[in-house]
């Protein structure tokens, strides 16, 4: 069993949190979130969904926090090339968020990842830039 989504977890969080969660053919529920919650569970959705895709462009462009992109831009490599090779690695990682609280431009979404029958609780932090939320840190 290979440890490529718990590895990258950690990679993600030591570069505050590129990380890169994934479903196989399933998808994060917004349902029952109203306002900015909403919008929060609508990027962690996006994001595994771009994850799941091995989309590093879209996972950059779209559901990282700048200071996670600049960080991600070290030693010569983007955003993109940091995250390929761990993106290429994920197949059956399930996500689902357990809760959001938002308080201002700042969101907080408890989730529960499952990767080869085991489960994982985290939270990730996520801000808003512009009229967008985007994930800044896994804690």
């Amino acid at each position: 069993m290979s440890a490529a989504p718990f590895k990258l977890l950690s990679i993600a969080a030591t570069a505050l949190c590129a990380l890169a969660l994934a479903a196989c053919g399933t998808t994060v529920s917004t349902s029952g979130y109203k306002g900015e919650e909403k919008a929060v569970a609508q990027r962690v959705s996006e994001f595994q969904s771009d994850a799941t895709a091995s989309d590093e462009q879209k996972v950059c462009e779209n559901d990282l926090a700048s200071p996670v992109k600049a960080r991600l831009q070290t030693a010569g490599n983007t955003c993109q090339s940091a995250l390929k090779h761990q993106l290429s690695q994920i197949d059956t990682l399930e996500l689902k968020i357990k809760s959001i609280a938002v308080k201002g431009n700042i969101a907080l979404a408890r989730v529960t990842s499952t990767w080869s029958g085991k489960s994982r609780e985290s939270a990730l932090a996520l801000v808003k830039e512009g009229s967008a939320w985007r994930i800044a840190a896994l804690q």
